[in-house]
């Protein structure tokens, strides 16, 4: 088995692809917040890719972990000088491997915060990406930042030792303000609608708590491009780990695996110059907008409708879940007949050839994503990922089965077992506090009812909320595959039975 760290890169196996650039000679220029599979699966890739152009040396990566469940990655990363590997698989079955050599620095924020926020605050430092997941951004359904998470308050008032990425970033701000340097831009990469503007909303309501002037000069001189990113990176657990070490004859203690497919929609608005991302792959535009709406309307969208009806079934890889005929049809109407009934083809983004390959990208056997990451944060991924379709649906007098379906499968399931009776975790890191009223509450009304998930229009359509009940109801007595035939058979209609 190869070692992998800076010392034995030249010796690491042929059969795993390089990007020939060297690294001894790279600088980083971006610093990344929440180094996780996706991001070095992503972001890091297309780096990889730049820093084997001439004149691109001044871009490498600085990885920064803030949680104190990221000490693992913390370790891994350090031990191996930033190095990883990432497996690509084909849904033919066949494989590319490659050490990513990008990341040239790696601060765990849980040993030295001072460091991250000194870092942070160095000029050459010009894009602060982030991967935080959609709840780390703490905006509320009405587009308010929550000033009053623990994380905020506790940063406000010791704003020299940070805990959160948004009080990393205003207080590095506020210090490259105070020192005349420019501003760094501030790049999400999350799975969140208009993230751009969403990151903006928070680093701007963060430092209006602090210093108004501040607010005022990160809205007048910082850049926050919305971005679309897309890459099936499913979870990495320990038998993943082994298998990818024989796959690749490395001994990497945080390996990824991830599908063959990869795509970023960006827009172009940087203050302090960017790698040459469109030389690889990136597409540029004035605007992501569309872009972003057709991958979470479907990609993200669709898993979402997967998850937990498939995983109450019995159900735990999602490549299962798109072989299975009865779950392939479910998904399919949701794609043609509710979040894609809406939706228009893009410049380089035709829409049923799209709705097409996410099916077959779900469907990769070689991949193996994992159901139960799909349920995860479930949450705060309903009111982007789902809400804007209904709200759709509703004003236009659409059918909305499949949907009152999937409400009723997420209220079923947290109520922590399946349809065997098999226990598992509840995994909702952002919502739990909310969503605890669902899971000790004996009546399904207790979700429909939770504006801050569901938001206000469900409550108030009593036909929809009479199905939601009905099937819910139904999940209970004849369980998920029955359930699910009916809404199935149903088609561009509502049930015949559905409750009016």
């Amino acid at each position: 088995m190869h070692p992998l760290d800076q010392a034995h890169l030249s010796t690491l196996p042929a059969s795993v692809v390089r990007p020939g650039y060297d690294r001894t000679q790279v600088k980083a220029g971006i610093a990344h917040i929440g180094v996780g599979g996706f991001h070095r699966a992503h972001l890091a890739i297309y780096l990889d890719r730049c820093l084997a152009r001439p004149g691109q040396q001044q871009w490498g990566l600085c990885g920064i972990n803030l949680l104190p469940q990221d000490a693992p990655m913390a370790a891994a990363m350090k031990r191996q000088d930033g190095l990883y590997t990432v497996s690509e698989m084909a849904p033919d079955g066949t494989h590319t491997s490659r050490a990513v050599e990008a990341m040239v620095e790696y601060l765990y924020a849980q040993d030295n915060p001072r460091a991250v926020l000194d870092r942070l605050s160095q000029p050459d430092i010009r894009i602060v990406s982030l991967t935080i997941t959609e709840g780390g951004y703490l905006i509320d359904e009405h587009g308010q930042f929550n000033l009053q998470h623990p994380s905020v308050v506790y940063d406000l008032e010791h704003p020299g030792e940070p805990r959160s990425a948004f009080g990393f970033i205003v207080e590095a701000l506020d210090r490259r303000r105070k020192a005349g340097h420019k501003p760094f831009t501030v790049m999400s990469c999350d799975n969140l609608r208009h993230n751009g503007v969403q990151a903006r909303r928070a680093c701007v309501a963060f430092a209006q708590a602090k210093d108004p002037g501040l607010a005022a000069w990160i809205e007048r001189e910082v850049g926050f491009p919305n971005a679309m990113v897309d890459r099936i990176t499913p979870a990495t657990d320990n038998a993943t780990r082994q298998k990818l070490r024989e796959l690749t004859g490395v001994d990497d203690a945080a390996p990824v695996i991830c599908e063959d497919f990869i795509q970023w929609v960006l827009e172009d608005d940087f203050r302090d110059g960017r790698p040459e991302w469109d030389a690889v792959g990136v597409m540029l535009t004035p605007d992501v907008t569309p872009y972003e709406d057709a991958k979470i309307r479907l990609l993200n969208a669709t898993h979402t409708m997967l998850s937990y009806p498939a995983y109450l079934a019995g159900f735990r890889k999602v490549d299962d879940v798109l072989h299975d005929g009865l779950f392939n049809q479910y998904l399919k109407d949701f794609l043609d007949l509710d979040a894609g009934y809406w939706l228009k083809s893009l410049p380089g983004l035709d829409l049923t050839a799209y709705k097409a390959k996410l099916l077959q990208r779900f469907g990769n056997r070689a991949v193996g994503d994992q159901v139960a990451r799909l349920c995860m944060d479930g949450g705060s991924k309903i009111s982007g990922f789902i809400l804007p379709t209904l709200h759709e649906i509703l004003k236009n007098g659409r059918p909305y089965h499949r949907i009152a379906f999937f409400l009723a499968s997420y209220e079923r399931y947290l109520k922590g077992k399946d349809e065997r009776g098999e226990a598992y975790p509840i995994v909702e890191p952002n919502a739990r506090p909310l969503l605890e009223r669902v899971i000790q509450s004996d009546s399904p009304r207790t979700l429909i009812e939770l504006t801050e998930v569901v938001g206000t229009q469900l409550p108030a359509h009593p036909g929809f909320v009479a199905l939601y009940l009905q099937l819910r109801k139904k999940l209970d007595t004849q369980g998920v595959v029955a359930t699910l035939k009916e809404i199935v058979a149903a088609g561009d209609t509502l049930p015949a039975d559905a409750a009016s």
